[in-house]
């Protein structure tokens, strides 16, 4: 039983909670720990296991990226407007969009492993620089992930409105094709 769910696909968000987006955020740095394990279980296996290593790879081509904007073009402006300056956000800011880079570049490498692996019908032990690309991009997922969860979250529950949760609600709903009503509609 332990290995059917070590084996289960990857949990799929809860639409409804684009209702309130910074659960919503918390949730994916969720997933996206959960990505790190299947990263980790999966650079030590020989044998090719293709539907994770494609789970992995959409991962890296829909939800990354969606992430990273719903964070760089959303949450972090709002959190600029409305942080005073004891919050210090701005550093935090600065150092975490450096991680988005960082993130892109690393997961492009493992996207890269991935195809590789498929490619050669191989499981991601057999390719050398495996352990140590998953590795770097865990390490960074983790730190970056921490961060957020620990200062970037609870001050944005502190200093962000309703009226700016609402708003911010409704830009990740409709980045992903959804409409989502909040309590307050302006």
């Amino acid at each position: 039983m332990a290995e059917k769910a070590k084996r289960a696909g990857l949990e799929p968000m809860p639409l409804d909670l684009l209702n309130e987006p910074l659960v919503w955020l918390f949730a994916e740095h969720y997933r996206h720990r959960d990505i790190c394990a299947r990263l980790t279980r999966l650079s030590t296996e020989v044998v090719c296991d293709e539907p994770a290593l494609r789970e992995v790879i959409d991962f890296f081509e829909i939800d990354l990226p969606l992430h990273i904007i719903d964070e760089e073009d959303d949450l972090f402006p709002l959190l600029r407007r409305r942080c005073e300056p004891e919050d210090q956000i701005e550093r935090v800011l600065g150092m975490l969009s450096l991680d988005h880079s960082r993130d892109q570049t690393a997961a492009a490498k493992v996207k890269d492993l991935m195809e590789r692996a498929l490619e050669k019908q191989t499981g991601l032990a057999c390719l050398a620089d495996a352990g140590t690309i998953i590795a770097n991009f865990c390490a960074l997922q983790k730190n970056h992930i921490a961060l957020e969860n620990a200062v970037v979250l609870p001050i944005a529950r502190l200093r962000l409105s309703d009226t700016d949760l609402g708003a911010l609600s409704k830009r990740l709903s409709a980045r992903r094709g959804r409409f989502v009503t909040t309590g307050s509609e302006e």
